[in-house]
């Protein structure tokens, strides 16, 4: 049909986000993920460093710049593979310094930001904090893989790439929820059947899946208008959906998902975070509801 957008991802940017998911599963999967959230939080430097050689960094930089001249589409679709391995550090933050902070495109330099609401996360780790740090107090964070400091002042700028890279974060963290709460369904029994035989259980994962699937719509949407307002809608409906789906998740997996062995209470606790670091949801809801 003619005048007709199709939103879907093209087979070259299905590629370019199996190629990120296949490399983060050989080089971050659930024993790096472990180790790392059992252990003080520093970061990878030899992983950041490889995240920029495949191009994570650099990927919207032009290719006379020697980035890969790609834009915000696949930068959301390799955002989202990122949430799903609940990569940490201060991966937007690097990715919208590059081409302007040194090393930020190659993966040798760490750059932090501080958020728009006084949040600033990494700030151990990094080489370069953009915005104003000064008096920065470090706080407790509810995520191990996630260390804060507070900033003290009123909020601060907002970069809507920024926000929206974050909820593609969330758009991944969604995703992952729903495979591990089908898959455990399938395979934990009660009263002589699998539990994904109930319907109450059927209920959730269905939920879990409609949210999951309507938050990337959300961002996949946003990433071509790039328009504020869609940004901010995209954000409110992936911190939903990051948020309740870690939740069900835990329901499902009953007090097996309550324990440190399970991995979902680290995607419980990095979906509380995004959502807090940048446009929370009541500020989005703002923002929607004056472009209505």
């Amino acid at each position: 049909m003619s005048g007709t957008v199709d939103f879907r991802p093209s087979e070259d940017q299905r590629d370019l986000a199996r190629g990120m998911r296949e490399l983060l599963a050989g080089r971050f999967g659930r024993e790096a993920l472990r180790a790392a959230a059992d252990g003080p939080a520093r970061l990878d430097r030899a992983l950041w460093k490889e995240l920029g050689e495949a191009g994570l960094f650099a990927l919207r930089l032009p290719e006379a710049a020697g980035g890969v001249g790609l834009g915000l589409p696949e930068a959301v679709l390799l955002f989202e593979e990122a949430g799903r391995a609940l990569l940490p550090g201060p991966l937007v933050a690097t990715h919208l310094a590059a081409g302007r902070v040194p090393g930020a495109a190659e993966g040798t330099a760490v750059v932090t930001e501080v958020s728009p609401e006084g949040l600033l996360p990494w700030a151990d780790d990094a080489d370069v904090v953009l915005g104003p740090a000064a008096g920065a107090v470090p706080v407790r964070s509810v995520d191990p893989l996630t260390p804060l400091h507070r900033v003290p002042g009123g909020p601060a700028g907002l970069r809507w790439e920024a926000v929206l890279l974050t909820a593609a974060e969330q758009v991944g963290s969604a995703a992952w929820c729903t495979d591990a709460a089908v898959a455990y369904a399938g395979q934990r029994e009660q009263f002589g059947q699998v539990i994904g035989g109930f319907q109450a259980v059927k209920h959730l994962c269905a939920g879990m899946l409609v949210r999951t699937e309507l938050a990337r719509a959300a961002v996949h949407g946003a990433a071509v208008t790039a328009e504020p307002v869609e940004i901010a809608g995209a954000k409110l409906l992936a911190d939903e959906a990051a948020v309740a789906n870690a939740r069900d998740c835990l329901q499902v997996h009953g007090g097996m998902g309550f324990t440190w062995e399970a991995d979902v209470h680290l995607h419980l606790k990095r979906a509380w975070v995004r959502a807090a670091l940048l446009l929370p949801g009541a500020r989005a809801a703002e923002r929607v509801a004056d472009a209505l």
